[in-house]
């Protein structure tokens, strides 16, 4: 008879607090924003960035207190990610995602006990990847509603998933899919079936990738399309999300709040990295009929300004909003999802600023602002989009 040896599971203090000072940040930056452009070009997953990350403690630094973890809060996770993604984009994006579902499960626990244990024995070790995988081909992101075609069918032991999934940052390197499904259950209402999300081990057969992801920024974050097919998982696997008040099912990352800025916060990233950049640039060039440094002359020093004034309105926006939550002011609650777009508008302000000025430099692939325009364009995609905020804003504002 052949015994197998069950792990320990994780034990208080299993991950240290990690250095947080601005110098440290800063370190680790640097060492992600040197293989930065080699990722982009060709698409891979940024491995050595996400392991820069996690030699400094980065990537489970939301790890709850009751699972071992620092237990950081919506302000360090914000400062964390705005350092990754001034060194990347990509790996600032695939540790936001990490991030938040570390802090999500120290928050409202919904992981099998068993799972969410192997996912920090793996975090022990190297970067451990997780992802919530929603989005589909034919639906889209569900951030304005709609029920998955991916389902997850009841069986005597378990679950067996089947569906095609779009968009699912991580790629092969996830350690762990957090899948969107319909639950398809004996018992069930099948006019008003459950919806919920099915934890999912990344190397579990019947998980076949799509290699579909050809996109403007964010290269290296590997967001390919995904198939199940009759991937098995036991019966703690599902949990439920619940109905809106309208009783229409949502992306939860919709949903304004603390935990919601961590996107935002490392496009915040991705603008200091182009105030960089143009910087860097402006004291280097030296054109011969001027002789002297384009930073010198009053023209590249407002726009160096405007960039500055850009990022500067970006941060304030972002951590003033997390302040207030934290201090219980209840009137920020209605306007979070404004002032995400707010943030996206100066992100988005300020590398087109840098680029503008710059001219073909700053469209040259040779030049880094290049790919910071490209990824900074990309925050446009992450729920709320803008239109929605616009107009529920307008509606609150009217009365209507």
């Amino acid at each position: 008879m052949t015994t197998v040896d069950t792990p320990a599971p994780a034990h208080p203090d299993t991950f240290a607090a990690p250095d947080l000072s601005d110098a440290a940040l800063a370190g680790v930056t640097a060492q992600i924003a040197a293989s930065a452009a080699e990722y982009d070009r060709t698409a891979a997953l940024p491995w050595p960035g996400l392991e820069a990350a996690h030699r400094a403690g980065l990537l489970t630094a939301a790890v709850g207190r009751q699972y071992g973890g620092p237990g950081a809060g919506p302000r360090d996770i914000a400062r964390i990610l705005t350092a990754l993604g001034e060194g990347d984009a990509s790996v600032g994006l695939l540790a936001a995602n990490l991030l938040l579902t570390h802090a999500g499960q120290a928050a409202r626990p919904s992981w099998p006990a068993a799972a969410y244990d192997d996912l920090l024995r793996r975090s022990q070790h190297g970067p451990a990847l997780v992802n919530a995988v929603r989005a589909e081909p034919e639906l889209g992101a569900p951030a304005r509603g709609g029920l998955p075609r991916t389902t997850a069918t009841r069986t005597a032991d378990g679950w067996v998933l089947n569906g095609r999934k779009a968009y699912a940052t991580g790629g092969a390197g996830l350690a762990y899919h957090v899948v969107w499904a319909v639950a398809d259950e004996p018992d069930g209402d099948p006019q008003r079936p459950r919806v919920g999300h099915v934890i999912v081990p990344g190397d579990l057969p019947g998980i076949t990738w799509i290699d579909t992801w050809d996109h403007l920024g964010l290269r290296a974050s590997n967001t390919h399309d995904v198939v199940y097919t009759d991937v098995q998982v036991p019966a703690d696997a599902f949990a439920e999300i619940p109905r809106g008040p309208d009783g229409v099912y949502r992306d939860p990352a919709a949903a304004a709040g603390p935990g919601s800025f961590g996107h935002p916060a490392l496009y915040i990233g991705v603008a200091r990295a182009a105030r960089a950049a143009f910087a860097a640039f402006a004291r280097e060039r030296v054109p011969s009929a001027l002789g002297r440094p384009i930073a010198q002359t009053e023209r590249i020093q407002s726009v160096a300004g405007e960039i500055d004034l850009q990022v500067v309105q970006a941060e304030t926006l972002l951590h003033g909003a997390l302040l207030r939550i934290e201090a219980g002011d209840p009137s920020i609650l209605p306007e979070l999802s404004a002032v995400k777009v707010a943030i996206a508008r100066s992100v988005i302000a300020a590398t087109q600023t840098a680029v503008s000025a710059l001219g073909n430099p700053g469209l040259s692939r040779h030049h880094p602002l290049e790919r910071h325009l490209r990824d900074a364009l990309c925050i446009r995609v992450h729920p709320p989009q803008e239109d929605t905020v616009l107009l529920a804003s307008g509606r609150r504002i009217l009365g209507v």
